[in-house]
């Protein structure tokens, strides 16, 4: 029996199980995915904290990354604050 492994399950396996930092161009790239902003997004609805850490590079190049790290307390708070909403 196979699983089918989509293209979106493999950015978050890179990003939250092998702690790896990829740009919007490396997801584009490495794994065929057009809009990574909204891979990202898919993820992030499904309960994980991926955030976007922007640097500049030796150009003054803006460059950002998404990573996975831990939510943080107010994160927590609104996500809390929303389900009593009923959000």
């Amino acid at each position: 029996m196979t699983t089918n492994t989509t293209k979106v399950d493999k950015v978050f396996e890179a990003l939250v199980v092998r702690g790896e930092e990829l740009t919007a161009s490396q997801i584009k790239s490495r794994y065929g995915i057009a809009n990574p902003h909204d891979a990202v997004y898919q993820i992030r609805q499904n309960g994980y904290a991926i955030y976007l850490n922007e640097k500049k590079n030796s150009k003054g190049e803006t460059i950002g990354r998404y990573r996975a790290g831990k939510p943080s307390k107010n994160l927590v708070a609104a996500g809390y604050r929303a389900l009593a909403a009923g959000l």
